[in-house]
């Protein structure tokens, strides 16, 4: 009797690449290499899209990326909505009037949980990431510098920035690409990162402000905001230069108000003149979105601020970037509407626990030890034991990339040159069971690494 059909396998389209052409159709190279220059003729677009998905197979599993604190998973509904809006140039505020709305609701919702004085006086931005964010930072320190340094009479030729020598590498292009000295205040072991103690001895009348990092990229420690502070309103009193904070809160920003609401790192502190953030970390929302923040007018020079009128209306425009999709305003603005408060405290609890989970498994495997336990940003760094011999930590993250996990092994900055760590980022969509995974692969190629070198 017939086999009667079940849908299981579907109908198969023309194959250029398995079927042989048929009358009129031109052979196609079997190899399809990639292609650097413009091709000469149009394709259907079936074929470019399988062509173009069929190369990314390649690319890494974003899941399983340890290394980014980049967001790899977003709900269904945010990414129709991302779709939906992908078209919309977030510059052009006057033909889209509710994104721009949504852009302010979200700088007012960030302006109240980072505890403003007054939040309907905050100035703030959304922008492509915290890189965009924190060179607006800077710049704005920059420029409040050069005003107050002019109505003093005083030469304007010589910023310095203070930082510790783990910032995030935009902050080294900002001072290249805006001729600001960059002051590193080095690591030191067991320190690694900017202290209170440290600092002012870096800091002279040239100084535009110093950069306090809410969650290291290193190490994810918090750095604290509080205590530096505190040292630079002591060095104001004994020289009478006021020196303003920006806090790099790229992942931390996004953290701490929801896990650890006693720490004081935000505007509550009042030499903390802005903070940025990073929408697609701990925001919830597919790269690229940052928000830059300013305590008020005064923070934000109004001179950096430019008036654009030929897109129909006008409007105010202050970032290094101008035309820009809608789609991450928006995504952010849903995820704020979606998790509240309490969503949002509960996805960064569930990290943070899966992150002092995991730490707390990988102390107890030989040959490691832990560098930080998670217990500030959900990550943490580990290390091979100072006199192990055989193995390293780069032979580790060389060994778990062939298993499919992108586990980032570097080594500190000098004076600390000696000390390599490896470091694991939680992020939402790092579910328990990735992480057990995780936990059985890493000691599994530790113990063959083990074996190979004996």
């Amino acid at each position: 009797m017939p086999i009667q059909h079940t849908d299981v396998m579907p109908a198969l389209e023309f194959d250029t690449l398995t079927a042989s052409p048929g009358p009129g159709r031109p052979p196609v190279d079997p190899l399809l290499l990639p292609v650097d220059e413009l091709p000469a003729t149009m394709s259907p677009p079936e074929q470019v899209s399988r062509r173009v998905r069929d190369e990314l197979m390649l690319d890494g599993n974003a899941r399983l990326n340890l290394a980014t604190f980049v967001t790899t998973w977003m709900e269904p509904q945010a990414r129709e909505l991302m779709a939906e809006t992908a078209e919309k140039n977030l510059a052009d505020r006057a033909e889209y009037p509710q994104i721009t709305a949504m852009e302010e609701r979200c700088v007012r919702m960030l302006a109240r949980l980072w505890h403003a004085p007054r939040p309907e006086q905050v100035r703030g931005c959304s922008t492509t990431g915290s890189s965009e964010a924190a060179m607006l930072g800077g710049l704005a320190l920059k420029r409040r510098w050069q005003d107050r340094r002019r109505a003093q009479g005083k030469d304007t030729a010589r910023p310095n920035l203070v930082m510790g020598s783990n910032v995030q590498v935009c902050w080294k292009k900002f001072a290249n690409y805006f001729e600001v000295e960059p002051r590193y205040v080095p690591m030191e072991p067991g320190r690694y990162h900017l202290t209170p103690d440290t600092l002012t001895a870096y800091c002279d009348d040239n100084t535009i402000g110093v950069v306090a990092v809410l969650g290291s990229t290193y190490d994810g420690s918090y750095e604290p905001v509080a205590d530096i502070c505190l040292a630079l309103d002591g060095y104001q009193a004994a020289t009478g230069t006021d020196i303003p904070v920006h806090v790099d809160g790229a992942s931390g920003a996004m953290v701490a108000p929801f896990l650890d609401p006693g720490l004081m790192w935000d505007f509550q502190l009042e030499r903390v003149a802005s903070i940025n953030t990073s929408g697609h970390k701990y925001g919830h929302v597919f790269p690229g979105l940052g928000w830059a923040l300013w305590r008020d007018a005064e923070a934000l020079p109004e001179d950096l601020v430019f008036e654009v009128d030929y897109l129909g209306g006008s409007s105010p425009s202050f970032t290094l970037n101008f035309s820009r999709p809608g789609s991450h305003v928006v995504a952010q603005y849903y995820s704020f509407l979606r998790y509240g408060f309490e969503g949002l405290r509960d996805l960064a609890a569930q990290s943070r626990s899966t992150a002092r989970a995991l730490a707390a498994r990988i102390r107890s495997i030989a040959p490691y030890e832990l560098v930080t336990d998670g217990s500030e940003l959900p990550a943490f760094a580990f290390r091979v034991a100072p006199g192990v011999q055989g193995i390293t930590v780069f032979d580790v993250s060389q060994a778990m990339r062939a298993r499919g996990w992108h586990l980032p092994a570097y080594t500190f900055p000098a004076p600390c040159q000696d000390v390599s760590v490896l470091r694991l980022v939680v992020r939402t969509g790092f579910t328990a069971e990735l992480a057990g995974m995780f936990v059985a692969d890493l000691t599994e190629v530790t113990r063959r690494l083990h074996t190979d070198r004996l």
